[in-house]
């Protein structure tokens, strides 16, 4: 009977605490009223123009040969410790940009003369790609320091200096 009381008074207790409701327990269950919807500000995008980085044509050729240059030094370095082929890509990437910025500076005379160097350089980004295994990267090391080599003779700044736009 004694337990019977206590169950009974239990009882009544939570029902008269769910009755009378707790404030964070009603909170959590009523709807907030919807928000009134605002309309958006139309962005206004105005061009602005940055400085060159380089003050001169000279200036811009040296470095962009200094980087394709630095580039292909890398690409060499990665395919003779024969590391990863996305290395290998990245690297060739960044080569070939930096020497399309260089033969962008050049007369069209010049441009069409460098335009077998940029297609061989595209030939040698596909056989990289092609070689997933890394089975030809003696082969593409050779080629890519022919390239080299064969740049440099033709297009350092003493050879183009009077051929730059």
């Amino acid at each position: 009977m004694r337990y019977k009381n206590i169950f009974i008074f239990a009882a009544c207790c939570l029902v008269l605490a769910l009755l009378i409701g707790c404030d964070a327990f009603v909170r959590k269950f009523t709807r907030k009223p919807k928000k009134e919807k605002k309309p958006a500000e139309e962005m206004v995008l105005v061009p602005q123009e940055y400085p060159s980085l380089f003050k001169t044509k000279e200036e811009a050729y040296r470095q962009y040969f200094l980087y394709w240059q630095s580039w292909q030094d890398e690409l060499i370095n990665v395919l003779l410790c024969k590391l990863s082929n996305k290395k290998q890509l990245s690297c060739i990437d960044e080569a070939i940009k930096n020497l399309t910025e260089v033969r962008n500076l050049l007369l069209e005379e010049k441009q069409k003369a460098l335009d077998p160097y940029l297609e061989r350089l595209g030939a040698l980004r596909g056989a990289i790609e092609e070689d997933s295994y890394s089975n030809n990267t003696d082969n593409n090391r050779y080629k890519a320091e022919v390239l080299k080599k064969d740049i440099l003779r033709l297009f350092s700044y003493p050879k183009v200096k009077n051929e730059l736009k």
